[in-house]
């Protein structure tokens, strides 16, 4: 990994989308903090679009759609987009399964959840299930004494010993049953409401994370960034981003703002 310092200004000053994950990206110690809040809207004032890429739950990303400074929000490990149009004061939700199979599906979660649980001591459903509709959050540092790494991996295993997906953000492992990820959820994203397609534009963008269910996003694009606290991850990420910050957190994120917004 790069210092950010390497990103040169040429490139810099092409990019036209900050795409970012959100706990440990945007959040410092679990907090939004303001001065990442207000990185996000200096960039959408210059003109970039701002688009979270979240494993957090539908619940929060209407929110976050509808009150943020962003032009879209990616949400559940890329199980859904959804957009707010201001003018027309209109929310659209674009999810990969129907309500019918979503809702059979959160069954068997319900019953995995319990068997983990049991499983795991320590570990917990996450505080956000309630607001899914998708996917199965275990809790293994937000809410509960932070776990070993033997215990993330039993979870993950258990996990896709049931048929899911499974991945690792910094403080939960997500599961879900199908094999779309951050990056499909994006390139429909993009081709759908922007009129536009990832691959030939990827070099417009910046992607900035923190965690391995980041990695097909640091894979993907040349621009990608990963803030500080990505090294508490090192040997653990399937592909590493291309750059990394000084700080971590919030104020990475807010480095990788200033250093795109200087550069125009």
């Amino acid at each position: 990994m790069l210092p950010l310092s390497e990103f040169p200004i040429r490139e810099r000053r092409a990019v036209r989308g900050v795409l970012c994950d959100i706990d440990d990206t945007l959040t410092t110690g679990g907090r939004l903090t303001a001065d990442a809040y207000a990185a996000m809207e200096r960039l959408e004032r210059a003109g970039l679009q701002v688009i979270p890429i979240t494993g957090r739950p539908a619940g929060w990303c209407d929110h976050i759609a509808r009150m943020w400074p962003a032009a879209a929000v990616v949400g559940e490990n890329g199980a859904f987009f959804f957009r707010y149009d201001r003018n027309r004061r209109v929310m659209k939700r674009v999810f990969v399964d129907d309500a019918a199979q979503r809702a059979a599906n959160r069954e068997r979660l319900r019953t995995i959840a319990a068997d983990i649980v049991r499983a795991v001591p320590g570990c917990a459903i996450a505080a956000d299930q309630l607001y899914r509709e998708t996917d199965l959050a275990i809790d293994y540092c937000e809410d509960v004494a932070r776990l070993p790494r033997e215990a993330v991996d039993h979870i993950v295993a258990l996990m896709q010993a049931r048929g899911l997906t499974a991945k690792v953000s910094s403080i939960h492992v997500n599961g879900w049953f199908g094999a779309y990820d951050k990056l499909a959820a994006t390139r429909k994203l993009v081709r759908e409401e922007f009129r536009a397609d990832l691959d030939a534009t990827r070099e417009s963008y910046v992607f900035v994370g923190d965690s391995p269910n980041d990695a097909p996003m640091f894979e993907f694009f040349p621009h990608s960034v990963g803030v500080a606290n990505i090294r508490e991850f090192a040997g653990r990420l399937a592909h590493e981003p291309r750059y990394v910050t000084s700080a971590a957190g919030g104020a990475g994120f807010r480095e990788v703002a200033d250093f795109l917004l200087t550069a125009r």
